[in-house]
């Protein structure tokens, strides 16, 4: 029998965005993100397809509630999109309250389930009006201003919320949106992909921008709205874990730990230490922006919890060249295979995604070794699985490699546990399949299945059933 460590109200569940699976786009008043308008692009979106569908969750809140029921789960984490609540997006611009009314509704209904919301604030679907406006993320004092306007309109609507996450994955708005331009607004120093970018500079500004945006909703809610409602809120970053490429070699184990660094030390660091890592100030030098004293009062101790984002692991071998201007990575290689042939796990759908349970274990203690053991969400968490959406239905509702990835990744969680690791919750990514980014359609995540072409019919895998058996053998009894 497995060892019972996690605690009976372990909050585990399913996590979903906005923007991947609500659709109804020009609804009750939602005016348009910079994803809306990205995938209006041609060549941005690998099957050409877009959010405008995507589930139809808009309009099937109740069906999504009657999943998660059936899974048995404790709490499900969904974004809010920026513009159902102010469609233009700004401080001075109008709140739509039939928004307002779609959210705080689903929250109810959650909790009449006795199912625990996690909200996120931003999950990367930025209004396109403040892109416009003033440059979006790029423009510090417009950007943090609006969004602090912004959490501050949804805390007022929502205290029954206790769960509150400001930012998802902030690395990839700074630099999958402003130095590979791959994702949404796009922005590259690569002439061929976009017209606009300074892939150098850009993302470290971003990533800086956002972090202040962060502190600032994070000093609202402490200073009027958590000692009445009495949530917690935090910020969710993604990092996967990394190996050394070669053991023996120094070098190789250094870069492991700077590949960390530049991931996931980028934006917690700033929070838990007051200072971004000396190796990205070493490699980055003026590029990567200053903290001024009223900044890093905002940022630094701003967390409740740490959200935590995480799928692979990867091999790390360092580089003996120079970095290049675009380079944010830290100077290094990542693969899936060692100097001794050894492969980290077994292919995927992703072409950035190999399973390795034992990496999530090592990466949990090595978060919780550098920040001194702060409370852990797991906030997003899964596979994909390799052709799967070109498998038959019957074939895709028999996910095991997807069942399997949860048992062990629960498994290491559990394990991560016992080493002293502090984690209350576990949120799989994602509650049903739905519009994968660049991916478009073509990559499934979900535990349900959602057949697109019959009218977003949802049909539960085998590993919708799998999840919470899986943490019920390692939870306490008492």
């Amino acid at each position: 029998m497995p060892e019972r460590v996690l605690d009976k109200d372990f909050a585990w569940g399913f996590a979903t965005a906005s923007y991947q699976i609500e659709g109804a786009p020009t609804a009750d008043g939602r005016g348009p993100s910079i994803w809306d308008t990205f995938c209006k692009i041609p060549g941005k979106i690998a099957d050409g397809s877009s959010g405008d569908v995507a589930c139809d969750s808009y309009n099937r809140t109740a069906e999504d509630i009657t999943l998660l029921k059936l899974t048995g789960a404790k709490a499900y984490r969904f974004s809010v999109s920026w513009t159902r609540i102010i469609p233009l997006g700004g401080r001075e611009d109008p709140v739509n309250q039939t928004g307002i009314d779609y959210y705080k509704k689903l929250v109810d209904d959650l909790l009449a389930e006795e199912i625990i919301p996690f909200v996120t604030l931003f999950h990367w679907d930025f209004p396109d009006a403040l892109d416009k406006r003033y440059g979006g993320l790029l423009n510090k004092t417009e950007f943090v201003a609006d969004y602090a306007h912004y959490a501050r309109t949804l805390f007022s609507a929502m205290p029954k919320v206790k769960n509150w996450i400001t930012f998802n994955e902030p690395w990839c708005s700074s630099i999958l949106g402003y130095n590979t331009g791959l994702f949404a607004p796009g922005h590259t120093s690569d002439r061929s992909k976009s017209a606009v970018g300074d892939s150098s500079r850009e993302c470290w500004i971003v990533g800086h921008n956002c972090l202040i945006a962060h502190g600032a909703a994070v000093k609202i809610y402490r200073e009027e709205f958590k000692a009445t409602d009495g949530g917690q809120i935090g910020i969710t970053l993604n990092g996967d874990s990394t190996y050394p490429w070669d053991t023996e070699d120094p070098l190789d184990v250094e870069a492991a730990e700077r590949k960390l660094e530049f991931s996931i030390s980028w934006f917690a660091d700033p929070i838990y230490l007051g200072k971004y890592p000396d190796s990205m100030a070493k490699q980055l030098g003026d590029r990567l922006p200053t903290f001024t004293p009223e900044d890093l009062a905002l940022v630094k101790g701003s967390n409740d919890f740490y959200g935590m984002n995480t799928y692979t692991a990867n091999y790390i071998k360092h580089k003996t060249t120079e970095p290049e201007a675009d380079d944010f990575l830290g100077n290094l290689e990542t693969l899936f295979t060692n100097s001794k042939g050894d492969c980290i796990g077994p292919e995927t759908q992703s072409f950035w995604l190999r399973p390795n349970a034992q990496g999530f274990k090592n990466l949990l203690n090595w978060i919780s070794k550098r920040y001194n053991y702060p409370t852990i969400y797991v906030t997003e968490n899964g596979t994909s699985i390799k052709g799967e959406n070109d498998m038959a239905k019957e074939e895709i509702l028999d996910d095991e490699f997807r069942a399997e990835y949860f048992r062990t990744h629960i498994a290491a969680l559990a394990g991560a546990v016992s080493d002293g690791c502090k984690i209350k919750g576990y949120l799989a990514w994602s509650l049903m399949d739905n519009f994968e980014w660049a991916e478009g359609y073509e990559t499934r995540f979900g535990v349900t299945y959602v057949d697109y072409e019959g009218g977003q019919v949802r049909y539960p895998k085998k590993s919708a059933k799998t999840v919470g058996p899986q943490f019920e053998a390692f939870m306490k009894t008492e």
